[in-house]
């Protein structure tokens, strides 16, 4: 990937509450062709080996689309950020680095960096049910804190975007139930 100029870089979980950098631009971004799912087990952050939790990932899927949040990280602080984000998402390797196109709240399309899930990774959990979920995230925790504060926090950061995501709606009222 050419970071010269810079790059764009899709947030849909948790780099939306907490990206961990300065972003030149922030702008609302739709990316097709993928949903966001609580598809990836978490033995770093969220959970750990022994009782790993649920965190986002980009789950391809022909015709979904995901909302977020689109960063544009300038040119001068690109290669500190690229490598800050290989590190923080990169970690466990049940992500993959891709280049997809966004298309802009207004009206730009733009290539960005997505983390994506790679569904032959052992740390993929994208069979698992609705209910199943909510169970792992009511339970869960890692050195990050809690999978409910991580679900929380993602559903609060999209509602204060205008955006609403009504499977992680679900799962945030089953899991506040449950706890």
């Amino acid at each position: 990937m050419d970071i010269e100029d810079g790059f764009w870089v899709f947030a849909y979980g948790s780099l939306i509450w907490n990206p961990g950098f300065e972003a030149e631009e922030q702008v609302l971004a739709t990316l097709s062709g993928y949903r966001r799912a609580f598809c990836m087990a978490s033995i770093v952050y969220r959970g750990t080996p022994e009782d790993p939790g649920l965190v986002l990932a980009l789950d391809k899927q022909g015709q979904a689309t995901c909302e977020g949040l689109a960063y544009k990280v300038r040119a001068e602080i690109a290669a500190d950020v690229l490598t800050y984000l290989r590190d923080r998402e990169l970690v466990s390797s049940a992500y993959v680095e891709a280049v997809e196109h966004l298309d802009l709240a207004d009206g730009r399309q733009v290539p960005a960096l997505c983390y994506v899930m790679d569904p032959t990774h052992d740390q993929y959990r994208g069979t698992l049910t609705r209910e199943q979920q909510a169970l792992i995230i009511a339970r869960a925790a890692g050195p990050a804190g809690t999978n409910k504060d991580y679900l929380i926090n993602t559903v609060q950061s999209l509602s204060r975007l205008g955006l609403k995501d009504e499977e992680l709606s679900w799962l945030a009222d089953q899991v506040g139930r449950s706890t």
